[in-house]
């Protein structure tokens, strides 16, 4: 039987509770519908800029979005 699915150590539980959150996030919509919802999110903020004011962390947000649409879109490889 393959070991990762038979293994309970405490870094394994981690994991199925990791597993478990992106189960039901997926849940809500699929993975396409993620990214879209993603970009309108992300060009909502970079729009709103201007008014926000200087941001230091902007390329941190731009480093996060950019994860997050790379995840969405392995996971609509995956489905």
């Amino acid at each position: 039987m393959n070991a990762l699915l038979t293994s309970t150590g405490p870094e394994d539980r981690i994991c199925m509770a990791y597993g478990q959150e992106v189960k039901l996030l997926l849940s809500a919509s699929d993975p396409a519908s993620w990214a879209e919802d993603l970009w309108t999110i992300y060009t909502g903020f970079m729009l709103a800029q201007k008014e926000l004011g200087y941001d230091p962390r902007i390329a941190d947000t731009f480093c996060s979005f950019k994860e997050l649409l790379f995840f969405f879109e392995r996971v609509k490889e995956i489905s």
